[in-house]
């Protein structure tokens, strides 16, 4: 009787909502708060000669943004960064929407096998991606001139990542294909949630297939794609591991296709004759920072607040 009046007194007692917080917040600070917080403070030392660390303020800052070695190159990489964020935002995120639309239509067959192809190359290794792509594009031994010239458009082929004016851009194409499977699986959730009576009302009433999805679903999913622009936004001013596999740190030809991540590699580690500074890189990866903090902070106080939410 004592046993069994112990167990009911056990389970009557509550645990606080922090104990089951604890681990998860434990882990994240230490891993990602601490790292971030020390990061930032590195920003705002200096170590001369492999010395020690000396306070100097907002002078890195200033260095990397009004330097004439600094500025040139960080202000290059701060724009190649916004134009691999502009294709993945007008190409990749139209197309994911587009695929969860087809995908949705409840008489398409194979739709399993459609969407598993699909979302395949997100779980390929970037190193793999990058090394087919070499090939299928190189102009000497890649089979991307044999596949346009099936098409008729063998001319239009050229070495377009070893030119400065197309490097950037490819890279951004060959990252939109390896990556269009997310937003294609996120919106397609989303389009799953709505009410099979929305649609079959509209379809009874005569709209078509394309105007349903325009005037009924569209609106439903709005904040799903919201939410997949601001990862997208993320996700492409931390981007590295495609530029570096496919061009180096150097991200060449002639830093054409050089964004913030390699930035931050060839100035925290150094490359070939560039010496590596943990002072400045702090202070690239803390700009980095700001500017991701500033995208998510327009995206939750202007974009939120004014997107309309329907109930389901």
């Amino acid at each position: 009787m004592a046993h069994s009046g112990s167990m009911t007194d056990w389970r009557k007692a509550k645990l606080p909502v922090f104990a089951f917080l604890a681990p998860a917040t434990l882990l994240y600070t230490l891993f990602m708060i601490y790292p971030l917080i020390d990061s930032i403070r590195l920003s705002f030392y200096s170590a001369p000669s492999g010395g020690d660390l000396a306070f100097v303020g907002f002078d890195n800052y200033r260095t990397i943004l009004s330097d004439p070695d600094w500025a040139a190159t960080f202000w290059n990489s701060f724009w190649n960064n916004m134009k691999f964020f502009a294709v993945h935002m007008l190409v990749q995120n139209p197309i994911g929407i587009a695929l969860a639309a087809v995908l949705s239509l409840p008489r398409l067959k194979f739709r399993n096998t459609y969407r598993t192809l699909i979302f395949m190359p997100t779980m390929l290794s970037v190193v793999i991606v990058g090394f087919i792509w070499q090939l299928i594009l190189s102009p000497v031994w890649g089979v991307g001139a044999d596949i346009l010239d099936i098409v008729g458009l063998k001319s239009l082929f050229g070495p377009w990542l070893g030119k400065e004016g197309s490097a950037l851009i490819t890279l951004a194409f060959i990252s939109v294909w390896q990556w269009v499977g997310i937003p294609m699986m996120l919106i397609y959730a989303a389009l799953l949630a709505i009410p099979d009576d929305l649609v079959d009302a509209a379809i009874v009433d005569g709209a078509t297939h394309f105007e349903v999805f325009w005037h009924i679903k569209m609106p439903l999913i709005l904040p799903t794609v919201a939410m997949v622009s601001i990862l997208t936004f993320v996700g492409n001013f931390n981007a590295f591991d495609l530029v570096y596999a496919v061009k180096g740190a150097l991200a060449g030809p002639n830093f054409a296709s050089d964004i913030m991540g390699t930035l931050f590699y060839r100035t925290f580690f150094g490359y070939q004759l560039q010496l590596g500074s943990p002072t400045l890189g702090a202070t690239v990866a803390s700009l980095m920072f700001m500017i991701i903090l500033a995208g998510v902070l327009f995206y939750l106080f202007v974009v939120q607040r004014r997107m309309s939410r329907y109930q389901l």
